[in-house]
C-alpha cells in the first residue's frame, strides 16, 4: 500500500474518532435519503438544507437523489421525480439508507404521516397525529388509528410515556370512548388534561398553542392545515421556516421510513426533517411500530374499531318520527357527546320519555334534562353508546 494511502486512512480514522467525540455517535452514520426535485423554492433550496443538516450533526450521512449538483455530499443521480421516488424505495428496501425525506408522495391507504412542530406559546414541540395520507376512509376509525401512529412515533423518538390528547374536531367524543375502551382492556394510553380549567382529554385551541399533549391527535386533512399554519404563520405562507415537517409515515405492517415535506418547506425545515428522520432510524421506528400493533391488537384494537365502522342496524335507523315528550325546565347539562351524534342522542331520549334539548357550552355540544332526569338522561345514553357509563355533568 502506498504511503500517501496509509496516510489518507489513519486520517480518516482520527476524523472518525473526532466525531464520535463531538457527535457522542460511535459506529456508522445514518444514512438519511432526500429527494431534491419538485420544490416551489427550487432546488438549491433542499440542497441547502441538506448541507445544514449534514453540518450540524456528524452522525447523519445525506444523500442527494436528484440531478447532478454542486455539493460536497454523497449524490444519487435521477433525472426526474418518478425516477426518485424509485430509487428512494429501492435505497430503504435494500437498507443502503434508514429514512427519506421527500414531497408529494403517495402512501397506501391505512399510512399516514406524524408531524411535529414546535407551538408558539411555550416553544414545546408537539406531534400532530396525523398530516398527510388517509389512515382509514372512515373518520373516526382513521383518528383511533392515528392516536396509535403518534404513539408509535413519539416513542421511537425517545417519549418513554407520550401524553395523548385528542383535539376538539368532529368525532372527537367518538374518538376518546375508543381509545378509552382500548385503555380498559390494557393496552397503556396516557391521556392528556387539557390545560383549560374544566380539563378533560378532548383539547382546546388554546392547548394547540401552548403544546399541552406531546401528541395531539386529529384527522390529516385539519393536522395538514395545522402544519401549515405553525410552519409559516411569521412568513406569510409561502415559504415554511419552522417545525420539523409531515412526519414519517405509519400503518401497520408498513417498514418505510419516509417523511413528507411541503414543495414550500423552506431549508430549516428540511434540515429539521433530515434530522428527525435520522432520529426515528436510530429509534427503530419500525421495531416500536411492530411491538406497539401487537400490543394493541391484543388489546382488541381491531374489534374496538369494527365497531366504529359497523352500520347500524335497521331498526336503531332514524326513518321514524320521534315525537318530544312534554317540555320540562331543563337545567342539568351532559357533556362528552361528539357534535355528529348531538341530535340522534336528544332522539334517544326522546324515544324514552325524558324531555332533552341540544346545545353548545363552552366545551361543545351538551344535552339539556332536567335536573331530576339526570340520572336516568346519561344511563339512557350510556346504553345507546353516546357517552361513558358515568357521563359528563357541566
Amino acid at each position: 500500500m502506498a504511503t500517501n494511502d496509509i496516510k489518507k486512512m489513519v486520517g480518516k480514522v482520527f476524523d472518525d474518532i473526532a466525531d464520535a467525540i463531538e457527535t457522542g455517535q460511535f459506529g456508522e452514520k445514518v444514512k438519511v435519503g432526500i429527494t431534491t426535485l419538485g420544490s416551489e423554492l427550487g432546488i438549491d433550496n433542499v440542497v441547502k438544507g441538506a448541507e445544514l443538516a449534514a453540518k450540524r450533526d456528524n452522525s447523519i450521512e445525506v444523500v442527494l437523489i436528484g440531478p447532478k449538483v454542486e455539493s460536497d455530499l454523497t449524490q444519487v443521480v435521477v433525472e426526474d421525480e418518478d425516477a426518485g421516488y424509485k430509487k428512494m424505495e429501492e435505497m430503504l428496501d435494500s437498507g443502503e439508507i434508514g429514512a427519506c425525506v421527500t414531497m408529494h408522495y403517495s402512501f397506501p391507504i391505512g399510512v399516514s404521516t406524524v408531524g411535529r412542530v414546535i407551538t408558539p406559546a411555550m416553544g414545546k414541540e408537539m406531534y400532530i397525529a396525523t398530516t398527510t395520507g388517509t389512515s382509514s376512509p372512515h373518520r373516526v376509525e382513521g383518528m383511533v388509528k392515528n392516536a396509535i401512529y403518534g404513539i408509535i412515533t413519539a416513542k421511537a423518538m425517545g417519549i418513554e410515556n407520550p401524553s395523548i390528547g385528542i383535539l376538539n374536531v368532529d368525532g372527537a367524543r367518538q374518538v376518546e370512548r375508543a381509545l378509552k375502551a382500548l385503555a380498559s382492556n390494557n393496552y397503556d394510553i396516557n391521556f392528556a388534561d387539557s390545560a383549560r380549567s374544566d380539563g378533560g382529554v378532548v383539547m382546546r385551541g388554546n392547548d394547540l398553542l401552548m403544546g399541552t399533549p406531546d401528541v395531539m391527535v386529529m384527522d390529516s386533512l385539519t393536522g395538514n392545515l395545522l402544519m401549515k399554519i405553525f410552519s409559516s404563520f411569521t412568513t406569510g405562507g409561502g415559504y415554511e421556516a419552522q417545525g420539523y415537517g409531515y412526519g414519517p409515515g405509519i400503518g401497520e405492517g408498513y417498514d418505510r421510513n419516509i417523511l413528507i415535506i411541503s414543495r414550500a418547506s423552506g431549508s430549516p425545515v428540511i434540515a429539521n426533517a433530515i434530522s428527525y428522520g435520522a432520529f426515528l432510524a436510530k429509534g427503530k421506528v419500525n421495531e416500536v411500530s411492530k411491538e406497539e400493533f401487537e400490543k394493541a391488537n391484543k388489546a382488541g384494537f381491531k374489534d374496538i374499531l369494527a365497531g366504529l365502522t359497523k352500520e347500524k342496524k335497521s331498526d336503531e335507523k332514524s326513518d321514524e318520527e320521534v315525537v318530544a315528550p312534554e317540555k320540562e325546565i331543563v337545567t342539568e347539562s351532559i357533556s362528552g357527546i361528539d357534535i355528529i351524534e348531538l341530535e340522534d342522542a336528544v332522539q334517544t331520549l326522546w324515544k324514552v320519555g325524558i324531555y332533552a334539548e341540544s346545545g353548545m357550552g363552552c366545551t361543545g355540544p351538551i344535552i339539556m334534562v332536567n335536573e331530576a332526569k339526570i340520572t336516568d338522561a346519561i344511563q339512557a345514553l350510556a346504553k345507546a353508546g353516546y357517552v361513558a357509563d358515568e357521563g359528563e355533568i357541566c
